[in-house]
């Protein structure tokens, strides 16, 4: 850096911390959907533990940071949607909503901005945000998955993120390879919810079901969004189908959030033997620890498996307009969070042509059994929860906002990340 650019940062920096003083910290966060609205409101009780002095908060977010005490300025059911099909249909509302997010973040003029996950959403209004506003530092909470779809995001984003809270212990590391922004690794909330997972009532929906007790249980997890179980509750059913004609003797349990139960019940009730549906909202831990084995969508329901210590089957189908695309964008052997977080591929996997009810039955029948694939799979299962522990005794949500506060530090104090790693 030249004297006089040099001269220039220092100068701006003294110009932020005086601007600072005398007035609460300003945080502008960006959640796109309901879980990064969770998120959201947990990271902002964790900052006002650790900030003495007042924090004012704006931005977008939902029912839980409502309740943390953020105003958003407009709801966020208005660009929670998901896959490539929706998004497309509601790009106009969108773009409408990212132009007045980037216009709301500079008129609250924020000693940071937060987005959190929901990068179809959040990294349009960070890019915008950076080349009207460069000196805002930008934190980035939930990394992209680029170690398994388009690596080549993590160096794009150099642009206009300074800082990624990772919530998966093999994030940090995937950046440094992929020449992505910082990234620390903050612990993953299921961490926090270990007791809760451990304490799960499985005898109480055993009863409730009316589940015979010598017969082993099958969970079903076919997704909880719309789309997602559209593609694919067929070939799970197809699969039990193929199961019982195949003589296999299990209690099928499905999962169902309440806004997918009558689409999952309906196409379940085709299915052979009795179906037993479980409230997804309130029994899903119950249900995962009563299971013998899993059937499952892929996603972060693949760590609370692996939490409960259910060994599992795991599947995917992206839309048709995804399809065409899928091999070439994954990166690596898994796409798992189970399995990366493991460092192997302990847990099958079946997408999209694969993801078929012969592979997956063929799967699925030695882990209703006896044998070394069940105890393969067991053996795996216990190493998930230390993976994921941070060795610091923060919480998750502590972590994170630790890690928002020596960013604003940073930033104020000019020794920015920016540009990381060369």
């Amino acid at each position: 850096m030249s004297g006089q650019s040099a001269s220039q940062s220092e100068s701006q920096s003294d110009r932020q911390s005086a601007s600072r003083r005398g007035r609460p910290l300003r945080i502008f966060l960006v959640a796109g959907e309901h879980s990064g609205d969770a998120l959201g409101a947990k990271l902002m009780a964790a900052l006002q533990r650790q900030r003495p002095a007042e924090i004012a908060f704006s931005g977008v977010g939902g029912e839980e940071m409502s309740r943390a005490g953020l105003v958003s300025i407009f709801p966020i059911d208005d660009v929670a949607v998901m896959g490539a099909v929706h998004i497309l249909s509601a790009l106009p509302r969108l773009i409408g909503r990212v132009y007045q997010t980037v216009d709301a973040a500079l008129a609250f003029a924020p000693d940071c901005v937060v987005i959190i996950d929901s990068p179809e959403f959040t990294h349009p209004i960070a890019k915008r945000i950076r080349k009207r506003a460069p000196h805002i530092p930008i934190i980035d909470y939930v990394s992209p998955s680029v170690w398994a779809w388009r690596p080549g995001r993590a160096r794009k984003m150099r642009a206009y993120v300074d800082e990624i809270l990772g919530l998966l212990p093999f994030e940090p590391a995937a950046h440094v390879r992929l020449g992505g922004p910082h990234c620390t690794y903050v612990g993953h909330p299921l961490i926090e919810r270990l007791d809760e997972i451990a304490a799960a009532d499985r005898d109480g929906l055993s009863q409730r079901l009316g589940l015979a007790l010598d017969v082993p249980v099958l969970l079903v997890l076919p997704g909880s969004r719309r789309s997602e179980v559209e593609r694919l509750i067929g070939a799970f059913g197809d699969t039990i189908a193929l199961l019982r004609r195949q003589g296999a003797n299990f209690e099928t349990v499905i999962l169902a959030m309440p806004h997918v139960r009558e689409a999952i019940a309906a196409s379940a009730a085709s299915w052979p033997g009795k179906t037993h549906i479980a409230d997804g909202a309130i029994e899903k831990f119950s249900a995962m620890r009563l299971a013998r084995a899993a059937l499952a969508a892929s996603g972060t329901v693949t760590l609370e498996l692996a939490l409960a210590g259910t060994p599992m089957v795991v599947a995917y189908k992206v839309d048709a307009v995804m399809a065409p695309f899928l091999r070439r964008m994954i990166q690596g052997e898994t796409v798992v969070l189970a399995n990366l977080v493991l460092g192997s591929n302990a847990f099958p996997e079946f997408m999209q042509e694969d993801c078929n009810a012969e592979k997956l039955a063929a799967a699925l029948a030695p882990l209703l059994a006896e044998g070394p694939a069940r105890s393969a799979q067991l053996l795996a299962l216990q190493q998930i929860a230390g993976r994921l522990t941070l060795p610091s005794a923060l919480s998750p949500s502590d972590a994170a906002a630790q890690c928002v506060l020596e960013t604003v530090e940073r930033h104020s104090a000019g020794k920015s990340r920016r540009g990381w790693p060369t």
